[in-house]
C-alpha cells in the first residue's frame, strides 16, 4: 500500500499541535471578549466573482478555484474580508452600529510555501463598521495587542508599525506622483527595507511613470520617517495638516489605552491592497526575524463596492503560523496536550467494576478521567497515567473498597490527601 502524505503547504495538526492551536484561538477568543467584539463564520466556498471583483482577475493565479457541479466559478476563500463585507451589506439595515465582530476561518491560497506562509492557514479577523472616528482604529490596534499579550508577548517582543494612507497621498501628490499612479507607487515603497533601493527606483520611474526629482522627493518623504519630522517639513501641503492632526488624535488614545511604547509611525507601512483608505499598520517581532504577524487597516468604500452599502470600516488579520513560530522562538508555547484530571488505577478486576462507576460520577461531575481499557499492572497503570500528564491519580485495590476511602496523589506536587469514595 501507497504511503501517502499531505499536500504541499498543508498541515496534519497533531495533538500536541492542536493544544497549541487551541491556546493560540483561545487567545484569541478572550481578547475579542474583553473587546465586546461577537463571533461570526461564513462559507468556506465563495463565487469565484467575489474575489475577481475586489481585487481583480490576477487574483485568479492565487486562488484553489474550479467550476462546480453546477457549473458555477466557485473558489475557496483566501481571505474573510470579503465575505464579511457580503455578510454585512445583506443585513446592514438591521444591524446595530458599530458592528463589531471577529472570526477564525481557515484560508486558501496556492502560493510559493516558505517559512512562514503555507498554502492554508487560520486567522484571526476583528473588524469594526459604522464608525468614522480614530477611536476606531484604536480599538482594533488594541484589541490585537490584548491577544498577543494574553500569549506571553511583551513590548520587548512586538512592535506596531503604523502609517496612514491620507498622509501618504497627500504626500505623494505633492512630491509628483499622479493620482492614477498611486497604487504603482504604494507597491513600488512596500518593498522599502527588503529590496536595493536602486529597484525601487526603477519601479517608480517605469511603472510609477515619475521623473528624477519627483523620485528624490518620495525618497525624501521616506527618509524623513519621524512624523515630528514630516510635519516640519510639510504641515503647509494642503490637506497635510488635517491628516497630522487625525494620526495625533489615534496617538493620544492609544497613550490613553497604555499601549504608547508598542506603536511606532513608520511611513513605509502601506499595505499593498488598493482598497485601503486611511490608517494602515503591521505588527512585527522586535528584532524583525519573522514576517508580518497581523496586518490591516481601515477600508471605507470596500463595502460598497462588494455590497453596495456604504459604510466606514476597518479591520486587522492575524495568521496562525508567524504567531505560532514566534511564540515557539520565545519559549511561549505550552508543553504537553491537556492532561487529564484524574487517572484511576485499578487493582484487580473487581476494583476495575468500582473505577469505572466511579469514573462515570467524576466525568458527570465535567472531570476529564482515564483509567486503563484492558486489566494491567499497577506500576503500569501508573507509569501511563505520567505519560498522559494527569493531574491526580487514585489507586482503588481491596483494602480501598473496603475502607471506603482512597489516597488521591497530586502528581505535579506529590501531595496525597485521603478521600471517602462517596466524595469523589
Amino acid at each position: 500500500m501507497a504511503q501517502h502524505s499531505s499536500l504541499p503547504g498543508f498541515r496534519d495538526f497533531y495533538p500536541r499541535d492542536f493544544a497549541t492551536r487551541a491556546h493560540i484561538f483561545s487567545a484569541w477568543r478572550e481578547a475579542a471578549r474583553r473587546f465586546g467584539f461577537e463571533e461570526y463564520d461564513g462559507p468556506p466556498l465563495e463565487a469565484l466573482e467575489l474575489y475577481t471583483d475586489k481585487s481583480g482577475e490576477e487574483i485568479v493565479r492565487q486562488l484553489y478555484n474550479f467550476v462546480d457541479k453546477g457549473g458555477r466559478e466557485v473558489a475557496l476563500r483566501p481571505e474573510m474580508t470579503p465575505t464579511f463585507a457580503r455578510m454585512v451589506g445583506a443585513r446592514a439595515g438591521e444591524l446595530r452600529k458599530p458592528i463589531r465582530w471577529f472570526s477564525i476561518p481557515q484560508l486558501f491560497r496556492y502560493e510559493r510555501t516558505q517559512r512562514g506562509r503555507l498554502r492554508e492557514h487560520f486567522q484571526w479577523n476583528v473588524d469594526i463598521v459604522g464608525e468614522e472616528g480614530v477611536a476606531a482604529d484604536a480599538e482594533v490596534v488594541a484589541v490585537a495587542l490584548e491577544a498577543l499579550c494574553l500569549l506571553g508577548l511583551t513590548e520587548a517582543d512586538v512592535v506596531v508599525r503604523l502609517s496612514d494612507r491620507r498622509l501618504m497621498e497627500r504626500l505623494l501628490l505633492h512630491a509628483g506622483v499622479p493620482a492614477d499612479q498611486l497604487m504603482a507607487a504604494y507597491a513600488a515603497i512596500d518593498k522599502l527595507g527588503r529590496v536595493e533601493e536602486r529597484v525601487i527606483r526603477e519601479r517608480l520611474e517605469t511603472e510609477a511613470g515619475l521623473g528624477p526629482a519627483s523620485v528624490d522627493e518620495v525618497f525624501r518623504i521616506f527618509r524623513l520617517g519621524e512624523l515630528s519630522a514630516l510635519e516640519g517639513a510639510y504641515r503647509e501641503v494642503e490637506g497635510v495638516a488635517e491628516e497630522l492632526d487625525r494620526l495625533a488624535e489615534f496617538f493620544r488614545i492609544v497613550d490613553d489605552m497604555g499601549l504608547g511604547g508598542f506603536v511606532t509611525f513608520d511611513p513605509t507601512i502601506v499595505r499593498g491592497l488598493a482598497y485601503y483608505t486611511g490608517i494602515v499598520f503591521e505588527i512585527f517581532d522586535r528584532q524583525g526575524v519573522f514576517r508580518a504577524i497581523c496586518g490591516g487597516g481601515r477600508y471605507d468604500t470596500l463595502l460598497e463596492a462588494v455590497s453596495g452599502v456604504s459604510l466606514p470600516a476597518l479591520g486587522f488579520g492575524m495568521g496562525d503560523v508567524v504567531l505560532k513560530e514566534l511564540l515557539a522562538d520565545r519559549g511561549l508555547v505550552p508543553e504537553g496536550g491537556a492532561g487529564v484530571d484524574f487517572y484511576l488505577a485499578a487493582v484487580g478486576e473487581e476494583e476495575r467494576r468500582v473505577v469505572r462507576r466511579v469514573a462515570s460520577r467524576l466525568r458527570s461531575q465535567g472531570y476529564s478521567v482515564l483509567y486503563s481499557l484492558r486489566p494491567a499492572g499497577v506500576r503500569a497503570q501508573l507509569k501511563d497515567a505520567d505519560a498522559r500528564g494527569a493531574r491526580r491519580v487514585v489507586v482503588v485495590g481491596p483494602d480501598e473498597v473496603r475502607s471506603g476511602e482512597v489516597v488521591v496523589r497530586e502528581m505535579a506536587t506529590g501531595a496525597e490527601e485521603r478521600v471517602r469514595l462517596e466524595e469523589l
